[in-house]
Order: structure tokens, then sequence, then C-alpha cells
């Protein structure tokens, strides 16, 4: 989708300061609500939350932790992490790091801040040997790591739970500050767990603590069919996370508000554990009454946020295809964004401007190396301004190396004609590749090409120039007719674009060196 030309604040969906004005109070009046010792479970990404910088165009990806610096006098982290999830080295997709290594990551992105972390605390733990092993690592380097073992008949024997075999089994976590924030890299991680379990521990000592959600989707004040909260069940359609009206809180107050399956379905079990836990039934009403969500007070924009959203639907989708190629999921999560796109928003995987434009510049360089055997690779970029930018592999760049390059040229207005990177440059990597490394693919990926392009900037000023456009690129479209190699994706995230592709292999081989 083009950026609008015009006033700047047209181009803007979401206004952050008044974000971090209204959430920030809202935690605070939920903290003194229970005493100024509240446990608050932080759904969705601490830092880099792409997702949501592209469903509400103008959200800052590191808004959560410039809010917790807003709090940073009050307030104090836990990350959790499922143990199992270390075993199998669950990744982040949209980083592509562990979920292990994603912590080690947002660490050293708190502690930059100036956030406490007060510790990391491994969730349903069993002894597994390489979760000991990543345990060891993380306490030698000066992080306290806490246990929480599985509880039998979790979560619905709430008498066992709420009990000295159950919760009081589990290592308590001494905190010193008013609010508490428990997050995690990924769902499913044992953030409500954890803060159920410290709410018991705090009141076992005489300390009338409590819990609420902070989750930025879907929004709750918002209607279901609203296409961000659509796009918030497509980017969980690998979960099977539906969007629901909270039938308890239409029932208490008469008001419709959107949550999701899970939430709603746990909340009885939640409720009776709060209450046992701190001896009243007014704690909460409904799985909303837990939230303190305020993004949707803060959307400026409505009709760019659901132009974004349509948009991030259809990305899923490609998403999720290349995925099930992969190995990495099923024909159910495709079959759920579908559903979505045709049944909820009525547009299919060619309403993404920069599609086809892909498909034909891999069509174009098909017919004029006829005859030549290979896989023909194309892809488009939109550009700010929103003109279309297209470009193919050869032999000696790949389709994002050549999209790129191509892409700069254009921003910088540079002829097509002029090289940026110098012949003997590309003949001296080649020449490493082949006759050192052993390589035997010899077209240079994304990666490459960008170490290649800043060489020659050094000593040629128009590659210096096509260089500085690079940072144009953040959240420009991205179409590939085919998955990108390892350098290429980390190339292309690294730049920030919104990358889709074709579910297709870019090479027959099987393994890729």
């Amino acid at each position: 989708m083009p950026i609008l030309e015009g006033n700047p604040m047209e181009n803007v969906g979401f206004d952050n300061e008044k974000y971090l004005e209204e959430q920030s109070a809202a935690i605070l009046k939920r903290a003194e609500r229970f005493g100024n010792k509240l446990y608050l479970e932080f759904g969705g990404k601490l830092s880099n939350d792409l997702h949501a910088a592209r469903v509400l165009p103008g959200f800052d990806p590191n808004v959560k932790i410039k809010l917790l610096q807003k709090l940073r006098d009050t307030s104090e982290i836990i990350i959790c992490i499922f143990s199992e999830d270390i075993e199998r080295k669950k990744m982040r997709q949209d980083f592509g790091l562990a979920y292990e290594t994603q912590i080690l990551r947002d660490i050293d992105d708190l502690h930059e801040y100036g956030l406490l972390v007060r510790g990391v605390v491994i969730t349903r733990y069993k002894d597994q040997p390489s979760v000991n092993i990543w345990k060891t690592k993380l306490e030698r380097r000066g992080i306290k790591v806490f246990i929480h073992r599985p509880i039998p008949g979790y979560p619905n024997d709430v008498n066992l739970i709420v009990s000295e075999e159950g919760y009081g089994k589990n290592e308590f976590i001494p905190t010193e500050r008013p609010i508490v924030v428990v997050t995690a890299p990924g769902g499913g991680s044992g953030k409500l767990g954890t803060c159920l379990s410290q709410v018991y521990h705090e009141n076992k000592r005489g300390v009338a603590a409590g819990y609420a959600k902070f989750e930025t989707f879907p929004i709750w004040n918002f209607p279901l069919s609203h296409p961000v909260n659509i796009a918030y069940e497509a980017s969980t359609a690998d979960l099977g996370d539906i969007n629901e009206v909270d039938p308890f809180h239409l029932e208490q107050h008469q008001q419709t508000a959107i949550n999701y399956n899970r939430d709603i379905e746990i909340f009885p079990v939640v409720k009776k554990i709060l209450t046992k836990i701190m001896g009243t039934k007014d704690v909460y009403q409904s799985p909303t009454d837990m939230g303190v969500n305020r993004a949707g007070f803060a959307i400026i924009n409505d009709k760019l946020c659901q132009q974004a959203a349509v948009q991030e639907v259809i990305r899923r989708f490609y998403k999720y295809s290349c995925e099930y190629i992969s190995g990495n999921t099923n024909e159910k999560t495709i079959d759920r964004v579908e559903k979505l796109m045709h049944g909820k928003l009525d547009v299919t995987p060619l309403d993404r401007i920069v599609v086809n434009p892909a498909r034909e510049a891999a069509k174009r360089a098909e017919i004029k190396k006829k005859g030549h055997d290979g896989i023909f690779v194309g892809a488009s970029i939109e550009l700010p301004n929103g003109d279309i930018v297209s470009g193919s592999n050869s032999a000696l760049l790949h389709a994002a190396s050549a999209l790129i390059l191509n892409a700069i040229k254009i921003l910088a207005d540079i002829p097509e004609k002029i090289d940026l990177i110098s012949h003997h440059v590309l003949d001296s990597i080649r020449k490493m590749k082949t006759n050192i490394l052993n390589a035997k693919e010899v077209s240079l990926d994304l990666q490459e090409t960008l170490i290649a392009l800043s060489i020659s900037a050094t000593t040629n000023p128009t590659a210096e120039l096509a260089m500085e456009q690079l940072i144009k690129l953040p959240f420009c479209e991205v179409h590939m007719t085919h998955m990108p190699s390892l350098g290429d994706d980390v190339g292309l995230r690294r730049l920030g674009v919104n990358l889709t592709c074709d579910p297709q292999f870019a090479s027959k081989s099987l393994f890729i060196r």
C-alpha cells in the first residue's frame, strides 16, 4: 500500500503518544485497585511488534518497551518460557530466532532502556538435559532462573492448584516494585500460570496482590468484523484462535466487547482461582474486565488501519502457504485464512499490488533465457511513492539482490545502465566463493550484495548515494515468486520490508550450501 502524499498525518493511523499516556494511566489505576501490587500479564511481542506496526500504520514496534520505560520506577519484569519450547527450538518466525535466543535479545533490549529484569521462569519444567544447559548458561551470565513444574489437574482442579501442593510448590520470585510485568517470547509460555502463582504466594505472605492482562489484540471495543480484529485472527490461525463476543461482559455490563476463545474459555477457571486466593467474588466479572488495553482509543485513522489490516491477512496467507510446503504447518491453517479472506473480507491473494509484477518479472527472465535450464525467480517492491520496481535472478545476482539494487537506483535517480558494484568486486567475491569456500551457488544473495555495495561505496560516490536510500525501504511491500535463500531472507528482514512469497522453492537441490 503506497504511502499517501500530502499531510503526513494522513499516512498515520495510530497515535503513539496518546497510547502511551492512556495505557500507562490505565495500568497505574489498576495497580492502585490491588494495593499497589499488580502482576500484569503482557500478551503479544514485547519488542519489535511488527504485526501491530503493519496493521496500525504509525505504531512504534517498540512502544511496549517505551511504555515500560514510562513506568520504569514502578515496574520490574519477569520473562517466561515453556521448557518444551527450549527443547524443540521453537522459532519466532518474524526474526528467525529460537525462543531462548529471543529472550536473550529481549533482556539486552530491556537493559538498554534501563529496565529491571527480575529473572526468567522456566515453566512446566521436567528436568530436560537441553533445558538444564540453557538454564546454566543464563545463570553463569548473572540472570536469575526460577523453576515451575507441571501441576497435576491444571487448570481444572482448582482446590489442588490453589494449595501448597499446587502453586505452593512453585519457586516464589521475590519482587519489590508495585507493577510486575510477566512477558514471554510467544504464546503458551506460561505467563498466566506464573502471574497466578505469584499472586498466590503474595497473598500467603499477607500482600493483597492482584492480576490483570495487557493485550493489544483483539481490540475489545472494535466490532468483531473489523479488519484489524480479523487480521489478529489470521495471525493466530496456526493456533486456531477465534475472536468472539465476550458473553460474560455482555451479560454483566450489557456492552459488546471482543475477546478471543481461549481467554473466554478459561475465564471461569481464572475467576475461581482468583476468588479462592483473594477471598472475594468481585475481582472480575469478564475476561474483558481483566484487560487494560487502550490501543483502540489511539487509532486516529480507522480507514487507513482497515486497509493495512486487509493486506496483513493476505500476507498471512502467503506466509502459511510457504510454511506448509516447508512442513511447518498444516492445511487447516491455510483453510482458516482463506475463509477469512473470501468470507469476511472478500479479497483474494492477488489483491496485493506487488504479486503480479513479481510473476511478470519471472516470466520475462524465462523468455530472455529461453532454453536455459534453471529456475527463474521474480521479485517486486512498492516504493514509498507508490512506484513498482521489479527484478529477477541472473548468473550474477539473486532476484532479491537485483530488486534492491534496482529500487535504490530509482530512489536515487540513478540511470539503470550505471553499475553500482564494480565488476572487480563481483569477480573477487565469486572467486572466493568458488575457489576458497567451494560454493556451488556463485550468484550473490542479498546479504553478499549489500556488503559488496558498501565496499563499492568507499570509492564510488554513486554507490554511496544509492546505499543511502536503503533507509527508505522499511515497511515497503515486497513479493517474490519463490521462497528466499537464507542470505536473501536475512537481508530482507534487516531492511525491514514486508515480504511475501509464492510457495515455491528457488532451487531443485534439497541441500544448499
